[in-house]
């Protein structure tokens, strides 16, 4: 793995963690924070890993943009740095290991953004979600795209609107994150929902995300006619003809990906 200044990347068995490591600045999104995550993205993409736990270090999850960066530039530089932040997002959602986030205190504006970005989010009991521009100055135009995606119109509203932060429990009811733990039992459950995530074919499950994502904002003709494509397609990977030939022959498969 890379050396990094604002972010620490540690492998352990077939999951790599992603920890945004700028406590002192609440884990904001500075341009070279944004490349470096995208840089950690796209190699633990590469690896042979099966999951990406992506988590901050310090007294909260991630604050969002870095105010100061983002005041010295002009509207080239403000485009090229939400750009770049597009770009990590979408490549966590490209990559085929499952993402999920490990979120404690608070996830607000592009860090609420990650979260809704992640493929699962695992969120401690202190933790709160904001999209705080609606009460600002700037508006939280990019943020709300992969919220809106997780949420809901009116419930999108309410938080892009108000600007004011809604702890896990709503954050959980209105379906940004999976699951809401008392803080010391964070890490075991993402391990936990992890582990689950992550069984079966490599190759299978890979090409799973990425046609979900391809499909879901799609009008549902257009949906199926990706899906039947894709699925007559998979049909034909090892591991669906493993574990066809395991239920079949009534043993368990054996998944050489």
């Amino acid at each position: 793995m890379g050396e990094y200044e604002h972010i620490l990347v540690k492998r352990d068995g077939d999951t790599v963690t992603i920890t945004m490591n700028r406590a002192a600045r609440r884990n904001s999104l500075s341009g070279e924070h944004l490349g470096e995550l995208l840089a950690a993205f796209r190699e633990a993409g590469e690896s042979d890993a099966t999951g990406i736990v992506l988590a901050g270090a310090g007294p909260v999850f991630s604050a969002g943009h870095d105010f100061g960066d983002v005041a010295s530039r002009d509207l080239m530089g403000v485009r090229e740095l939400l750009t770049l932040c597009t770009t990590l997002m979408r490549t966590m959602e490209s990559v085929p290991q499952v993402v999920i986030a490990r979120v404690h205190g608070l996830a607000t504006a592009a860090g609420c953004q990650l979260v809704a970005s992640c493929d699962l989010a695992v969120a401690a009991e202190s933790a709160g979600f904001a999209l705080p521009g609606g009460k600002g100055g700037w508006f939280c135009h990019t943020p709300a795209v992969p919220v809106a995606r997780a949420i809901g119109r009116k419930r999108l509203m309410e938080l892009a609107l108000t600007g004011d932060v809604i702890d896990a429990a709503t954050a959980l009811d209105w379906g940004l994150v999976n699951r809401v733990v008392p803080d010391d039992s964070l890490d075991e459950a993402v391990a936990e929902l992890l582990a689950r995530a992550t069984r079966g074919s490599r190759a299978s499950k890979a090409m799973g995300k990425q046609t979900l994502y391809a499909q879901l904002d799609r009008p549902e003709a257009d949906a199926y006619a990706i899906a039947v494509e894709v699925m007559a397609s998979a049909s034909q990977l090892p591991g669906a003809r493993e574990g066809m030939a395991a239920f079949l022959e009534k043993r368990k498969p054996d998944w050489t990906d």
